[in-house]
């Protein structure tokens, strides 16, 4: 073996795990501090200013009780009548735009935190009042995306949310 690759393979031995534990020091948040909204992705933003189901609903979602969203794109799949298409409809517009108005609030309060913290003006009190404040807007999206499910279901037959569930890929010819 040549002298000069037989160096570089004992200098790459003895440095490698030394590089590989200066950066293993570095948090996993690195990068995050040149965010709007430190506590959240550009995505995350974009999907909660979208009006966006973020898996929130996952709980109706996975257990038979299918989305306005989906319904509506498997329209023909799950053979809807009129009338269901249009109340469908009628369910994802009033769920999107209270999502959407849910979501500029809980991208405002994430906003407030990061500004109580980035000002180094934060107390306990307004602390408190911030976090409880984002969490109570946060259980209120959910609630809307799982109530838009609730009611789609509610417009659906059995038939059709079977035929749904095996659209979507949720179940197999057999049951749930």
């Amino acid at each position: 073996m040549p002298r000069m690759p037989l160096v570089f393979l004992v200098l790459l031995t003895v440095a490698g795990p030394a590089a590989a534990q200066d950066h293993s020091q570095h948090s996993a948040h690195v990068g995050k501090e040149s965010r709007e909204v430190k506590a959240l992705a550009d995505t995350e933003v974009a999907e909660l200013l979208a009006g966006e189901g973020m898996g929130l609903a996952l709980a109706a979602e996975l257990n038979a009780y299918p989305g306005p969203r989906h319904v509506l794109d498997h329209a023909t799949e799950l053979d809807l009548t009129d009338a269901q298409r249009q109340a469908a409809q009628q369910i994802f517009d009033a769920m999107q735009a209270r999502a959407r108005s849910l979501g500029e609030r809980i991208v405002e309060a994430e906003r407030q935190l990061d500004g109580l913290f980035a000002n180094r003006t934060v107390d306990s009190n307004r602390l408190r009042e911030l976090t409880a404040a984002a969490g109570a807007l946060r259980g209120e999206l959910r609630f809307v995306h799982l109530q838009a499910h609730l009611e789609t279901t509610a417009l659906l037959s059995d038939h059709q949310v079977h035929l749904y569930d095996m659209v979507r890929g949720y179940r197999q010819h057999g049951g749930h």
